[in-house]
């Protein structure tokens, strides 16, 4: 029997940053290898980006983003406005109770943005 392990803050932000790539360069009409060859790598790099086996760093995801025809702006902000209570709900739960509310918010968004599209020159 194959046993499944919840996946840790580091597999859940590979993924996160897989979708927002998958994302960008479908919504901008591109294949995998036309995004690969705007980017000067391979279209086995970018579906290693996409399925969260790689990670690209800041930059190079800005790059990517770019190339779909996205800016991507990264913001660093001192939060003091943090509710403790929510920090406390979601570390008294299980780690896959985690999972499946990130899952169910992510589902959410989508289908959000289904609902609502925005043009790509917007």
């Amino acid at each position: 029997m194959q046993q499944h392990r919840t996946p840790g803050p580091e597999t859940l932000s590979r993924l996160c940053t897989g979708l927002l790539i998958r994302d960008a360069r479908r919504y901008s009409g591109l294949t995998q290898a036309e995004l690969a060859r705007r980017l000067g790598t391979t279209q086995s790099a970018v579906s290693a980006w996409e399925r969260g086996h790689d990670t690209p760093r800041v930059d190079t995801l800005a790059r990517i983003l770019a190339a779909c025809g996205f800016e991507a702006d990264l913001v660093l902000r001192h939060r003091d406005d943090v509710d403790r209570s929510q920090l406390a709900l979601h570390l008294a739960m299980r780690p896959a109770e985690r999972v499946r509310m990130l899952h169910r918010g992510v589902e959410a968004v989508g289908r959000a943005r289904r609902a609502h599209p925005v043009p790509i020159d917007a």
